[in-house]
């Protein structure tokens, strides 16, 4: 490795005044031995820590690190934490629209601007924006298991020069070890620092009916014995019958909490009007003590008088009594304000969506989790172990709290059991969301080969797993192709001449055999009735062979007739004496032969059979020394005598092949069987290997495959031109979003080149909203101009669409026209508060809406081969739309 000169070393004691847990130490001497880390470790046990050890050895050295966070909120936060930390002159902000101080020695970014820059130089270069960068902090490095943005963090990790040290900071996951052994096989020498040690220990809980008990046992192996439902005392709390049990109030929940000094609380409920409900519902309680109120009060008619228009209607009152919300559906400002009260132990209880677990930091006392399972796209499904202890670890606040409470809720549906499981459970996998898309296609060929680009696609988190799993499948290959060997290598010793001379014979014996079986079947029908009749004729003293449905012998028993005797049809049943002096009683079917040309034996007339055998077809018994006496006069007929000439001479033929392949030199080896025993494996073998390989092949070779659709598809619409990107190629690579090619495709098509810029931010709009819910409303109408230039995109999207279904490409095409008037509305200087009475949408998602579109108009400036007017219009729409409460203030 060619790290830089890695001394001096920075002393940690000389930076933090306090004693580093053991991770921290060990993951600081893996950081200061040249190796890349990756730290596991349970929410709020001080992984940042590592992180910012590497930022101050970077400043000691005249170095540099970037620092990349999941979510553009997170970035802002660590902006303003480092600035107090390390000085207001040595941190950079990177964000997509904007950049500040970006030479800092520290710069934060999101993981995706890393990413993008990493693209414009040859992977593995440092290139012009990493100049003295010496490491890269990949900060919640578990959000790879993120569906829609995990890919982000494996192409950063493959992406990322080798001489640059991660420092990959995850919760606890169950395959940090993968993780770990990937890391050094794309990136190099990589250490696992791994704790699960808690700082604060977590105690659970469970809220019902009747209060809040402890949710395990003693030793934190089981559920709590005295919560489980036994015999007839169901704790149907208060019902009677088989109702469901009911869930505790809030209030009720709150002022346990408040009674047992578990306040301040982060509440989870999974939706937004939950959360909005509980605020009204415990609006009127009173969390904080007076010096509190008036601390609270001071801050919120400050933020109030700069920002009159972002207090939240329903929200404002419970706020100066320490209760808040927080949700995607609130003002961003208005949430910034709510987690610096938080964190100022202000507000004693936040209601929150999940969203809040993800990164902010937001520690409290207890964290309450409503319910276990939630409703997804999907339908309802019970929270995975990772969503749980992402919650849980929110509860106890390092060096303020010596214990972290959770309390799970008794619900309709989920009771002690459901929560003690979820408690006890281990976290999930990481597993890949690798997904190639147009513009990781188009930017890794501006710079590399075909062989290039897909050997930087195998390199992925995706590839590494897929490999595992199919590691058993190719050792099973391998083991048959061994058996193969063997079996070609026995074969070998004989030669092929004599198999293929024996394989002749033993296909026309088969052949020959078949012919004689079906000439005697056919001989033996035409005797069969020809025996019938003649036994109607036949009388006592006859000779005749007996084997058949009823006479159940090994080879045909040759007998003399005694007697007849009524049948149940039109044949008398025989009573005849074996050679073997046993009685039958037979029918004419069982008949094989008769002798008529033999003569007859002398059976006295008074001859009759044993007493005790009914005379029933099957029936036998066995004889006398008189019946002996006549057992021992009827002779062996020998073959019969009436054997058809054809049969005669296909037994001649049969008999004469039988014969050359018993002279045959491999039968004379006596090895003929296990020769084409062997053969017969062999074909099996070569088979079962070519099936097994093309699912290997189907499987290792997906993500490559979807790198050759996205290419077919970019070459039907020019974007690539044998390989290389075209201008238009050049557009979308220069473009971040969910589909390049097609905002590519409309922005290069000139229908928004005149556009006015109020009437560009809608209709760029139209490109970047997800498809609304059905009960979404907008009081405005869309202008003219706007419906007239997308209604002109229809048919590239129509196409799009087919094409995207035959490659079987499942990347969005949006063109969404449902809400795009408020962004119009929002451009010409409407008043905030008017445009939100005019949507049925909240706050947070109108915000959501504009700083997306603002997100695509900011990037239009910076995109090549645009046209001015284009670029020009860009950049106004978004100084007319980047205003408050849209913009992020970032001082």
């Amino acid at each position: 490795m060619n790290y830089s000169a890695l001394s001096p070393e920075v002393d940690p004691s000389s930076i933090f005044p306090f004693e580093l847990d053991k991770f921290q130490q060990d993951a600081i001497a893996s950081l200061n031995a040249g190796r890349s880390v990756v730290v596991c470790a349970p929410t709020g046990s001080g992984k940042t820590l590592v992180g910012e050890y590497a930022i101050y050895r970077a400043l000691a050295r005249g170095k540099r690190v970037f620092y990349t966070t999941p979510l553009k909120a997170l970035s802002n936060q660590k902006l303003r934490d480092f600035r107090e930390q390390f000085g207001f002159d040595a941190v950079g902000l990177l964000t997509g629209d904007a950049s500040i101080n970006r030479d800092a020695p520290i710069l934060v970014m999101t993981t995706e601007i890393f990413r993008n820059m990493l693209y414009g130089t040859p992977i593995g270069q440092v290139g012009i924006s990493l100049v003295d960068v010496e490491a890269v902090v990949l900060d919640e490095c578990h959000y790879m298991n993120d569906r829609q943005r995990g890919t982000v963090w494996e192409e950063s990790i493959i992406y990322c020069p080798r001489e640059v040290q991660l420092v990959a900071l995850s919760a606890t996951v169950a395959n940090s070890e993968q993780l770990t052994d990937w890391l050094n096989q794309v990136h190099g020498p990589t250490d696992l620092i791994y704790s699960d040690f808690r700082p604060v220990p977590l105690e659970f809980h469970f809220g019902n009916l009747k209060g809040l008990f402890p949710l395990l046992n003693h030793e934190k192996t089981q559920i709590n014995p005295r919560l489980l439902k036994r015999g007839k005392k169901k704790e149907f709390e208060k019902g009677k019958g088989n109702r469901r049990p009911e869930a505790p109030s809030i209030n009720f929940i709150l002022s346990h909490l408040q009674e047992r000094d578990m306040l301040p609380a982060i509440y989870f409920i999974f939706s937004r009007r939950g959360c909005d409900k509980a605020v009204a519902e415990v609006g009127e309680m009173w969390l904080v003590n007076e010096h509190e109120a008036q601390q609270l009060r001071r801050q919120i008619d400050e933020f109030l008088t700069r920002n009159p228009e972002a207090g939240r209607s329903g929200h404002i009152a419970p706020l100066y009594r320490g209760i808040a919300a927080h949700h995607a559906g609130i003002l961003p400002a208005w949430k910034v304000l709510v987690e610096e009260l938080f964190q100022q132990g202000l507000i004693k209880v936040v209601f929150a969506t999940e969203t809040l677990a993800a990164g902010i930091n937001m520690p409290a006392r207890t964290t309450v989790i409503s319910s276990i399972s939630k409703r997804t796209d999907t339908g309802h499904r019970m929270l995975t172990a990772s969503e749980f202890l992402q919650m849980a670890g929110r509860a106890g606040r390092r060096g303020m709290d010596t214990v972290g409470h959770v309390v799970t809720l008794q619900t309709p549906f989920e009771g002690a059991e459901h929560a003690a499981a979820l408690a006890l459970k281990k976290p999930d996998p990481l597993v890949s969301h690798f997904t190639p898309s147009y513009g990781m296609v188009l930017n890794l060929l501006q710079i590399h080969t075909l062989d290039e680009a897909r050997e930087l696609v195998e390199r992925s988190f995706g590839q590494y797993l897929a490999n595992l799993h199919l590691k058993p499948k190719l050792q099973y290959i391998e083991e048959r192709k061994a058996e193969f060997s063997q079996i070609q290598e026995q074969i070998a010793a004989i030669e092929e001449s004599e198999i293929t001379s024996y394989e002749k014979l033993r296909q026309r014996l088969k052949v020959e055999q078949k012919l004689l079986k079906t000439l005697q079947e056919q001989a033996q029908q035409g005797r069969q009735e020809e025996l019938a009749m003649m036994l109607s004729f036949a009388v006592s003293g006859t000779l005749l062979s007996l084997k058949g449905k009823n006479i159940t012998v090994s080879k045909p028993v040759t007998a003399v007739i005694v007697g007849k005797t009524q049948g149940s049809g039109q044949f008398p049943y025989l009573v005849c004496l074996g050679t073997d002096n046993r009685w039958y009683v037979a029918t004419t079917a069982d008949v094989v032969d008769l002798y008529g040309q033999l003569p007859r034996i002398d059976v006295p007339a008074n001859l009759l059979p044993p007493a005790e055998m009914p005379l029933k077809p099957g029936q036998s018994r066995r004889g006398n020394e008189e019946t002996a006496a006549i057992a021992k006069q009827i002779p062996e007929p020998g073959e019969s005598l009436h054997m058809p000439a054809e049969v005669a001479e296909q037994l001649h033929r049969v008999v004469a092949l039988q014969e050359q392949l018993e002279a045959h030199p491999l039968h004379q080896a006596g090895n003929a069987a296990t020769v084409f025993k062997r053969k017969a494996r062999a074909v099996e073998l070569v088979s079962e290997i070519e099936e097994l390989q093309a699912q290997v092949e189907q499987q290792s070779q997906r993500h490559w495959e979807e790198f050759l659709s996205l290419i077919e598809i970019l070459q039907y619409f020019e974007g690539l031109d044998n390989l290389v990107p075209t201008q238009l190629g050049q557009v979308a690579a220069a473009i971040r979003g969910e589909n390049e090619l097609w905002l590519g495709l409309a922005l290069a098509s000139g229908e928004f080149d005149n556009l006015d810029p109020h009437h560009l931010a809608a209709s760029v709009a139209a490109l970047v909203i997800e498809t609304p819910r059905p009960d979404s409303k907008v009081r405005f109408d869309v202008s003219n101009e706007v419906a007239e230039a997308l209604a002109k995109l229809r048919g590239i999207r129509r196409k799009m669409f087919q094409l995207q279904r035959r490659y079987d490409v499942a990347l969005p095409i949006w063109l969404e026209f449902e809400l795009i008037a408020l962004v119009e509305k929002w451009a010409l200087g409407m008043d905030w508060n008017e445009l939100c009475e005019n949507t049925s949408l909240d706050d947070g998602d109108v915000v959501r809406i504009l700083r997306r579109t603002l997100d695509l108009l900011s990037q239009i400036p910076h995109v090549p081969y645009l046209s001015e007017a284009l670029q020009r219009n860009a950049y106004r729409a978004t100084q007319l739309i980047d205003r408050f409460p849209v913009n992020e203030v970032v001082e």
